[in-house]
């Protein structure tokens, strides 16, 4: 028999782990087709002059044992403390299996690492999610407090009982007076649009059982919990204090499986984009695919098709397959908030460690800072050197990302890179986090279609998947391939439970569907 090709779009987590499956368990040759010149979309690493950048920031975290396992298949988990944990006084889970490695010596091992998050507001931190520690109480002050308080209980006692919008979803968990606070300007920040614009789904994803009891009953438990592992799995996504991390960034999980599944037999093709798909009858005849090096354009016959392309690109692609302007409709209108990162390599920040958590060289130790600050459009700041100390070239420096939402072709998207580095360095030395004599050098990169909007058509999605999910052999995964703002993990699962379903012959695709779709919280509407 004729050897099946599966044609994979996208090397990202969804479509490298897909064709590491399909190798694992049939003999169908992986196909993959990359548009971008990197491995691992979204999820690279970006390496300038020695110094990493992790696009967005990515916690190695997931409920799911089986993630968790295959990320440590690829990436052992080391046995020796990291540069950093014997000054952090760190106590981590090291893997007591023989051989672990050692990232002193080897670059090919997972680290752990502790979490921490806070909110920048006020020209004050505050604990994410909001703690009650006396800095809070004393930051807001009593008038605040008292208003956070009542709300949260009015909440509680009368909550929205329809929630239509993201902001009914918000004040339900959080009360109105912390909704106004916190969540208001920043998400508006991230897109572009008022929280009563998007839908409640994206709270159901993102912030799923996090809530103000949630996070209390968390701290006040914390004391008399004594297990240390990185799985954590009764523990809320966002109230997490540790995780995984690849030394060298996430990227370099991606460029090793995608080494690994090409010397098993998978055909990768870097700066490949699949412009047309050809159908015959209810499912995918084969792809044609533009070099976009060279401009040429090739057809690849194929017996599937996995695709963790943008919906809107991949309807475009169909051309006069579908039929009906009413899918066409809804594709045109997706929407996406797109990612600028730039990034800044500093001698020192002018802000100073005041937590009582060792760091080193007095850097304060947040992965990730929300600028909630009205006078800034910076949105939020990774400090690198707490992620892994190995994304830094120089450990006496320090290695930040400045995060900025826009839109593909705005006025913030299309400035010169030199106009950005400006406003990043000009930004936090107006909100006093550096002091500009001490930035040593600096760059900017730029990630489109970074997170799919639950604004624009997205109510009329069902419309879509309808559509796909009759061609037998097309499915939809990861995170812009379903238009969901899935993690890594989630994006995994569904290419993952693709592939299963191909093999069982299945046609439905609702299983796909049902990852991450939070249960829980539709079981609520539905009360």
């Amino acid at each position: 028999m004729e050897q099946k090709i599966a044609v994979i779009i996208g090397a990202g987590p969804a479509g490298l782990t897909a064709a590491a499956e399909l190798l694992e368990k049939t003999d169908t040759v992986p196909v993959i087709y990359e548009m971008t010149s990197d491995i691992g979309g979204i999820s690279k690493t970006v390496n300038f002059k020695g110094n990493r950048i992790d696009i967005g920031g990515h916690r190695f975290f997931s409920k799911s044992d089986w993630v968790m396992n295959w990320w440590q298949r690829v990436l052992p988990l080391h046995g020796f403390p990291a540069r950093d944990d014997a000054v952090l006084g760190r106590k981590v889970p090291l893997s007591d299996k023989p051989g672990a490695p050692d990232p002193e010596k080897t670059d090919r091992v997972m680290l752990v690492r502790s979490r921490l998050s806070r909110i920048f507001f006020l020209r004050k931190f505050y604990d994410y999610p909001i703690s009650l520690k006396w800095s809070t109480f004393r930051n807001l002050g009593l008038i605040r407090i008292i208003k956070v308080g009542f709300s949260y209980i009015w909440a509680s006692a009368f909550p929205i009982r329809e929630e239509k919008n993201l902001e009914d979803f918000l004040i339900n968990r959080f009360g109105k007076e912390l909704y106004h606070l916190f969540f208001e300007d920043y998400t508006r920040k991230v897109w572009g649009v008022p929280c009563r614009e998007i839908k409640p789904e994206w709270g159901a994803q993102r912030i799923k059982g996090l809530s103000i009891t949630r996070a209390v009953l968390h701290a006040l438990l914390k004391p008399f919990k004594k297990d240390s592992s990185v799985g954590q799995k009764n523990v809320e996504t966002s109230l997490i204090e540790q995780f995984m991390y690849p030394k060298l960034g996430p990227g370099q999980l991606w460029k090793t499986v995608a080494a690994a599944i090409i010397e098993k037999g998978a055909d990768l093709q870097l700066s490949h984009e699949v412009v047309g798909i050809e159908m015959n009858g209810a499912s995918v005849a084969s792809v044609r695919v533009k070099n976009r090096e060279t401009g040429e354009e090739s057809v690849r016959q194929c017996d599937a098709v996995f695709s963790s392309m943008p919906v809107r690109h991949l309807i475009s692609a169909m051309g006069d397959a579908v039929c009906d302007p009413e899918v066409l409709r809804v594709a045109k209108g997706l929407q996406y908030r797109d990612f600028i990162t730039v990034g800044l390599l500093l001698k020192k920040m002018k802000v100073e460690n005041q937590t009582p958590l060792p760091t080193v060289n007095n850097v304060i130790p947040d992965n990730w800072i929300y600028i909630q600050e009205r006078d800034v459009k910076v949105g939020r700041i990774q400090i690198f050197n707490n992620w892994s100390p190995y994304m830094v070239d120089d450990p006496d420096t320090v290695w930040i990302g400045l995060e900025y939402f826009c839109n593909e072709g705005d006025a913030l998207w299309d400035a010169p890179d030199g106009e950005l580095m400006d406003l990043g360095v000009e930004e936090l030395c107006r909100i006093d986090l550096i002091n500009k004599d001490d930035v040593l050098d600096r760059t900017v990169i730029r990630m489109p279609k970074a997170y799919p909007a639950y604004f624009g058509t997205y109510d009329e999605f069902d419309k879509i998947r309808k559509f796909t999910d009759e061609i037998s052999n097309l499915f939809l995964i990861g995170r812009n391939g379903m238009h969901r703002y899935n993690n890594a993990d989630h994006s995994m699962l569904t290419a993952k439970t693709a592939v299963d379903l191909w093999l069982q012959g299945d046609s439905s695709k609702d299983l796909i569907w049902s990852v991450n779709a939070e249960a829980e919280y539709h079981e609520e509407k539905s009360l």
